[in-house]
């Protein structure tokens, strides 16, 4: 069952010409869940990257807060039609989880705690486009929103900034995740309307 929560009024784009087409401002950060909440206790959360030939590279959470954080600035835009200038996060860079990682593969595969999945491109996130957030606001995520960790990938739709995230596993091909194999496009580029096929 989904979670909705309040939010979805706003000021149209003709007001905010700094939104996606099709958007509205909010000043609320709604929630939107596609089944109920997992509570991941910091002490058994895990992330893991999978290349093609099965080798793994793990952090515990006190081996991911070891690694050097960003503050990210950024908006975010969800499918059902809200956006939200100016956030501010702080997180790990793919650049940096990426960067002991060998794979000549060029998709990804975003694997949640709950059983969530979504498709991106390697290319999506890296060079400064994606990050693994801890930390909304100056305070920790909380867990409807997808804490204690997500992934954060701004210039595309917000379903595919997983939420609870545990793994990203390498693909040959892009293959849908679990909104895309129920309607969602493929890539999402909120600036194109990339929202369903």
């Amino acid at each position: 069952m989904a979670v909705v929560s309040r939010g979805f009024s706003g000021r149209s784009r003709q007001q905010s010409p700094d939104l996606p087409p099709g958007q509205f401002l909010t000043e609320d950060f709604p929630v939107l869940s596609a089944g109920p909440t997992p509570r991941i206790d910091t002490a058994k959360w895990q992330l893991t990257i999978r290349n093609e030939s099965g080798e793994d590279r793990s952090w515990s959470w006190d081996e991911f807060q070891a690694l050097p954080i960003e503050e990210v600035h950024t908006d975010i835009h969800c499918v059902t039609r809200w956006s939200k200038l100016g956030t501010s996060w702080r997180g790990v860079s793919l650049d940096t989880l990426f960067a002991d990682v060998e794979t000549g593969y060029e998709y990804v595969m975003a694997h949640s705690y709950g059983g969530y999945t979504t498709n991106i491109p390697l290319a999506d996130l890296l060079d400064g486009q994606a990050w693994i957030a801890f930390e909304f606001d100056g305070e920790e995520l909380d867990p409807e929103h997808g804490g204690p960790a997500r992934l954060l990938v701004p210039h595309l739709y917000f379903w595919k900034s997983a939420k609870w995230i545990r793994a990203l596993v390498m693909q040959d091909q892009d293959e849908p995740g679990f909104w895309e194999q129920n309607g969602y496009h493929l890539y999402g580029d909120p600036w194109r309307e990339q929202r369903y096929w």
